[in-house]
């Protein structure tokens, strides 16, 4: 399992007594932490550092945290947790479209946050399950576990978020089969996974979005109605 130390995360919080917070919880359990207060303090910041995450408020002066967001995943893959105070599913619903990997509402628990980044940590830390081998390839994509990159045969790299790689991931090792929204959580999210929880619907969504439009005129996401999604296309491994 990812440990703590030698982990960066970024927090992005206006709020200075929740940032405090924030940032004493996070510092407590181990994790290295720097923080911002709007859109060019953290460019300030990954100017000078690469966070392993970032946690990102909604709420913020000047440029808010989905214009933030949307910036970013033009050139970077680095999970973003979404804080926001708004109880309306729409901003959810919007960030997550845009390439957050996870939200949380305002107030949260502090042990929630702490499972929530931890599973973000794992999932972007290449943790293999025991099922998956290193390349594959299908439909003229290859996909890299260990490396996790996905490319076209000719090396273009198809940009995914943590959760859409983690997503493509569980579908690759187990090709062919109907996996259960409750499965992909427990093996995407672990612990922290809520069984109400429909974001794995909508990253799912995103996933087949992106990967369909490397591989137009196929449909290699299905929906199997009451049961889950299956993957259809044939998977290879290939040599190192």
């Amino acid at each position: 399992m990812m440990t703590p130390e030698g982990s960066v995360i970024l927090v992005v919080e206006d709020d200075e007594e929740i940032q405090r917070l924030v940032q004493d919880l996070l510092s407590q359990e181990g994790f290295t932490v720097e923080a911002a207060q709007s859109g060019s303090g953290l460019d300030d910041v990954l100017a000078r550092c690469r966070p392993d995450l970032i946690l990102l408020d909604l709420m913020l002066p000047g440029e808010d945290g989905l214009a933030i967001c949307r910036r970013l995943r033009k050139h970077d893959n680095t999970p973003i947790l979404m804080l926001t105070a708004k109880a309306d599913a729409v901003d959810r619903v919007v960030g997550l479209e845009i390439g957050a990997d996870d939200y949380l509402t305002k107030p949260f628990n502090p042990r929630e946050l702490l499972a929530r980044v931890r599973a973000l940590l794992r999932r972007a830390g290449g943790m293999a399950n025991p099922e998956q081998t290193r390349r594959h390839c299908f439909e003229g994509l290859i996909i890299d576990l260990d490396a996790r990159l996905l490319t076209t045969e000719t090396g273009e790299p198809i940009q995914l978020t943590s959760a859409e790689f983690e997503l493509l991931a569980c579908f690759v090792s187990r090709p062919r089969r109907v996996l259960t929204r409750d499965q992909l959580l427990d093996w995407t999210r672990g612990r922290s996974a809520d069984p109400f929880d429909r974001t794995i619907d909508m990253t799912i969504s995103r996933l087949r979005k992106k990967i369909e439009a490397a591989a137009p005129g196929l449909n290699l996401i299905t929906t199997v109605r009451n049961n889950g999604y299956l993957f259809v296309p044939i998977v290879k491994q290939l040599n190192s």
